[in-house]
């Protein structure tokens, strides 16, 4: 089969490699109809999250059930899903605590209580490196999927896969933000990173009733999208001092949640990068730093961008100093995967308007250079096996 496979950072092709098979009585076989490029795909595409050898990349993706293993209850061949990128058994403390990034089972060779920088992480994630299980990705033909009566959803028919792809990921990851935020009605909320998970955040913030959504980036044609989509206050933070501007508006205090929906790869100034250099550090806390002075005194910071190292400097004062609450992980989508279907089958909810391009799978390679420099106003990438 044909897939997309990371060789270096920067160096990916699609190449010609095996097709998947059962391994396992409770797998099945996917053949992928639509997939996607995240944001957090660059973070292994650029190596800031490390991988040596290759492996087919991505994790958003929904297809046809094409083989059945023979333990599968649920699933039939025929079935289209859509697959959660967060593997888990179902079974196991954390699963059953609806923590399924947290599974036991999923990720066994590198699993462990610590979460250290390159051993004992979390649960298996699709396509995201030999840390979390070293699983082939969905940006591919096929793609095996383990513990198949547990993560795949069926999706009704009345719904095209671009309507159900991005509850694989973006917008179950934008609802856990709102939900760590407890976003009841009412509030302000701040949102620092204005893509597609940004953008998810607040019509998700908008859609559970909060009074007021600030959606803060630094690239203008991502802030002119999310003001198409949203009712969001978008501020380009290059522009204006966004702090000020969300203080401003919530009578001085700041905002009530502020979600971090950028992660390690913030935009680096020169002291950033020295300080990388001096610390051996990767990435930026840039983004984690404008959400803690904008959220007010005694609010809650919702940690969603994907963060793989410790970091010199944190302001660890400011946040004890204003009695914050911070939550951090991987999406709970196996939580919240069911409620959201059935919003975005009522057509309560939408995803898939943040699609900016459609390509085929042989022009992934240019895709993830596009969408990587942010050329031709790209905000998400949709790929056609």
């Amino acid at each position: 089969m044909k897939a997309l496979v990371y060789h270096r950072p920067k160096g990916v092709s699609v190449d010609t490699v095996d097709d998947p098979r059962l391994e396992k009585p409770d797998d099945v076989i996917v053949r992928v109809t639509a997939t996607a490029i995240c944001g957090s795909d660059l973070h292994i595409y650029n190596g800031f999250i490390p991988q040596l050898r290759p492996l087919v990349l991505g994790h958003e993706f929904l297809g046809v059930v094409e083989e059945v293993g023979g333990e599968v209850k649920k699933l039939r061949r025929g079935d289209r899903v859509l697959v959660p990128f967060c593997i888990a058994c179902g079974t196991c403390f954390f699963c059953q605590k609806d923590l399924p990034g947290h599974c036991e089972r999923s990720n066994p060779e590198r699993y462990g209580p610590e979460g250290g920088i390159l051993g004992q992480k979390g649960g298996g994630l699709f396509g995201y490196t030999d840390l979390y299980g070293g699983y082939a990705g969905g940006q591919a033909e096929y793609v095996r999927v383990p513990f198949a009566d547990v993560g795949p959803r069926k999706v009704p028919d009345h719904l095209t896969d671009e309507q159900a792809l991005f509850l694989t990921d973006i917008l179950p990851t934008g609802w856990t933000a709102m939900d760590w935020g407890e976003v009841k009605g009412g509030e302000s909320v701040a949102i620092f990173g204005c893509g597609p998970v940004g953008i998810m955040a607040a019509k998700c913030a908008l859609f559970r009733g909060a009074r007021r959504v600030f959606l803060v980036d630094r690239e203008d044609y991502r802030l002119h999208r999310a003001r198409q989509l949203t009712d969001a206050f978008a501020i380009n933070y290059e522009t204006e001092d966004a702090v000020d501007i969300i203080r401003s508006m919530t009578g001085g205090r700041g905002a009530d949640v502020c979600v971090d929906a950028v992660g390690l790869e913030a935009h680096r100034t020169p002291v950033d990068k020295l300080s990388n250099l001096v610390h051996g550090q990767m990435g930026s806390i840039q983004a984690l730093k404008m959400c803690l002075s904008a959220v007010r005194r005694g609010g809650i910071l919702s940690g969603v961008g994907v963060y793989g190292m410790p970091y010199d400097n944190f302001p660890l004062g400011q946040a004890f100093d204003k009695g914050l609450t911070l939550r951090f992980g991987q999406a709970l989508v196996h939580k919240y995967v069911d409620q959201l279907l059935g919003l975005v089958a009522e057509g309560k909810l939408r995803a898939d308007d943040v699609i900016s391009h459609r390509m085929p799978l042989s022009e992934a390679p240019r895709a993830y250079e596009i969408f990587n420099a942010k050329r031709d106003a790209c905000l998400k990438v949709v790929l056609l096996p």
